[in-house]
């Protein structure tokens, strides 16, 4: 069972293993935080050769502390900490934090590693790092930080980075975002993202959190926590850097290549309601509007975006319409009430440029937010706010006037109002708390702020939905080793089923294959294809032949005895046929050809739905959805598609069998989980008006 880090995220007592006043060390900087932020609990010094530092008494050991102490902060050489973690343990502590470095992030640490997870683990106790910068406890008042931490002031945005550096800056970042909690995981030897952030979604008063992440952990973990979150309404932000190994899959299947575990770990984000961040400062933004519940639109109409210049409203014009966010033209009564308010020279659209002319005018600029946001095709507003640094004293009475305008305007209205600059720097601290404290988040970037748009329109995830999800990781058995996700090159360890037995099972669980049968002789091969109807394919058959294309082990649109003989003939030939049988199918009719597969190696199980035959890597049009699936999740991925007209009956083709592919991909799904299978790949599967079959099929278990 993991361990609960709850008394790391609240302690009421701190004990400093490794105590210094030696300015620039860990113990120094977490011994003077927990002063400056004027933490009320006991604070011991641990430090054999130490009787008091910082004013505060020390011991030599945890085993001397007058009571066990909530949290353990360890900063002394990698070689004395398993040790120390054990005597934590006996001590009775409620857990540990290890700023320490030299273990799993180098070869001659990785025993001490190992030897800490164990002693650790056996104990019960829970352990952040190591080699991490420790964690910030805001409202306790606990920064148990490797760093200086200057400035505690309690919000709802919560951060769990596996960079120490990541979550410095952001401490440091100059956004006006107040934060509930900070965690540098570093190692994660003991505790995963994912076990703080089942901890943190437990936590009164945090509205989002803000994952930056470098491995995948365990899935069956996430899925939980995000269920978790998802049932608390609290917002997930995720930066996932370095595209993980795209698993053994890829070196003998188009699956690997195409939905990666960095695809199948997005979809699982997605599927969670969680947004997907493209670099830190999204990341924090992001967090910074999920955390405000002010900000979540309806969903019931779209954006409508506010600026005084029409460059600014033509950008964000294009930039919407690239993530999709939907900008409705606005009502005739709103243009008729607009027409009103505004100067001749504005053009009354959306996004909506109010020009210049009306800078500074607090009344006039509130009336017409309050138009905009009481359209009937609204629910959500975005009003670009400019603040340049070093304003004179009279400019600044002037950019008042107008964050007064756009305040009151909104809070006039029903939308769900954000503000955003232009540019990423031209924000100012004040002003975002300002506009923070009515319940209106301000966005760095025009960009980050429809990005931030776009995940506030995003449904909440399905809490059951994600523990059937994480059920199925769990099931399919794949856990965390270290910092990097477990992904086996399957060509050295799966066992791979013939052609021909992979067809059997996929019978067995009703998905639709060609009629054939295996044979040795050109004489069986023949009795085979009378039986099945020509035209046939003949297919060499053998648990290493898995590109039958590639090795020439195929032939296709055989139409004759003769040609069935030469045929066979050839495929026997080919170096190390010998090891393999014949397998004789019917040739099937024409139709559009897609791949269907399901892989258990990944973050967690999960389907991959998308163009198939030889264009598959090369188009790369898939779409991923995680295990299990039910047949209006597969249309839903089959719609999402690029090429989706074409499933339609695009470009006067009749309309294809899209249900039978549903049925199909959700039997793939339960052939995978229940037969404990690593890979099945189907491509082709044909599709034509009357179902769909699978022509070729790759199975993996082990």
């Amino acid at each position: 069972m993991t361990p609960d880090p709850a008394p790391l995220l609240n302690p009421r007592s701190v004990a400093v293993v490794g105590a210094n006043d030696r300015p620039g060390s860990y113990a120094d900087a977490v011994l003077r935080n927990l002063d400056r932020a004027g933490f009320e609990g006991p604070v011991w010094g641990v430090n054999p050769s130490r009787q008091r530092v910082h004013g505060r008494d020390c011991v030599p050991t945890l085993l001397d502390l007058p009571e066990p102490a909530d949290a353990v902060v360890i900063a002394i050489p990698a070689a004395g900490v398993p040790a120390t973690i054990e005597q934590a343990v006996r001590r009775g502590c409620g857990g540990a934090i290890v700023l320490s470095a030299g273990f799993g992030e180098v070869a001659t640490g990785r025993e001490l590693e190992r030897e800490l997870r164990d002693r650790a683990t056996a104990g019960g106790l829970p352990v952040c790092g190591p080699n991490g910068n420790g964690v910030v406890a805001v409202r306790a008042r606990a920064p148990m930080w490797g760093d200086s931490v200057q400035r505690l002031r309690p919000g709802r945005v919560a951060l769990i980075s596996q960079s120490g550096n990541l979550a410095v800056n952001a401490i440091g970042s100059l956004r006006g975002i107040d934060y509930h909690t900070i965690v540098s995981t570093g190692n994660q030897t003991v505790l995963d993202s994912s076990d703080w952030l089942e901890a943190l979604a437990a936590l009164e008063g945090v509205g989002s959190v803000a994952m930056f992440l470098e491995s995948d952990g365990d899935g069956a973990r996430l899925a939980s926590a995000l269920a978790v979150c998802a049932e608390r309404s609290i917002g997930v932000a995720v930066l996932k850097v370095g595209a993980s190994s795209e698993g053994g899959a890829a070196a003998a299947a188009h699956t690997g290549s195409l939905a990666g575990d960095q695809r199948v770990f997005r979809a699982l984000v997605e599927e969670a309601g969680a947004a997907w961040a493209r670099d830190p400062h999204e990341l924090l933004e992001l967090a910074r509007v999920m955390a405000e519940p002010q900000a979540r639109p309806t969903g019931l109409g779209g954006l409508a975006v506010l600026t005084c210049s029409g460059g600014d409203s033509a950008l964000a014009a294009d930039e919407a319409v690239g993530l999709d966010v939907p900008l409705p033209e606005l009502a005739t009564r709103t243009r008729e009430r607009l027409r009103a308010l505004l100067p001749d020279a504005a053009t009354i659209a959306n996004p909506l440029d109010y020009t210049a002319m009306i800078w500074g005018d607090t009344d006039l600029l509130s009336r017409i937010v309050r138009t905009v946001g009481e359209d009937e095709a609204i629910d959500q507003l975005l009003l670009l706010y400019d603040h340049p640094r070093d304003l004179s004293p009279e400019s600044e009475a002037d950019w008042a006037a107008v964050r007064a305008g756009l305040l009151d305007g909104a809070g006039k209205c029903q939308a769900a109002t954000v503000v955003a600059s232009t540019l990423p720097d031209l924000v100012d601290e004040d002003a975002n708390r300002e506009f923070a404290a009515r319940g209106v988040p301000a966005v760095g970037g025009l960009a980050t702020a429809l990005a931030c748009v776009r995940a506030l329109r995003a449904g909440r995830g399905d809490p059951d939905r994600l523990r059937a999800i994480a059920a199925a990781a769990a099931r399919a058995g794949r856990e965390a080793v270290g910092d990097g996700p477990v992904v086996a090159d399957l060509d050295a360890e799966a066992q791979w089923l013939s052609e021909t037995d992979a067809k059997e099972a996929l019978r067995a669980a009703a998905i639709r294959v060609p009629p054939g049968g295996e044979a040795d002789t050109a004489d069986e091969c023949l009795a085979i294809a009378d039986e099945v109807g020509w035209p046939v394919a003949l297919k060499l058959s053998a648990p290493h032949v898995l590109h039958k294309s590639d090795a020439g082990g195929i032939v296709l649109g055989i139409e004759d005895e003769t040609s069935l003989r030469e045929a066979h003939a050839r495929l026997r030939s080919l170096a190390g046929a010998d090891a393999g049988r014949v397998l004789v199918e019917r040739m099937e009719p024409p139709g559009l050809e897609l791949i269907v597969s399901a892989r258990s190696d990944a973050v967690v199980p999960a389907l991959t739905l998308g163009m198939g035959g030889i264009w598959a890597e090369s188009l790369a049009d898939v779409s991923v959805v995680p295990l299990p699936a039910d047949a209006a999740r597969v249309m839903r991925a089959l719609t999402s598609l690029r090429a989706a007209p074409l499933l339609a009956g695009g470009r006067g083709a009749s309309g294809l069998d899209l249900d039978a592919v549903c049925a199909l991909a959700v039997r793939l799904g339960e052939l995978l989980l229940d037969g404990g299978h690593r890979l099945i790949e189907l491509n082709p599967v044909v599709v034509r008006a009357d179902g769909c079959v699978a022509l070729d099929a790759l199975i993996a278990s082990g």
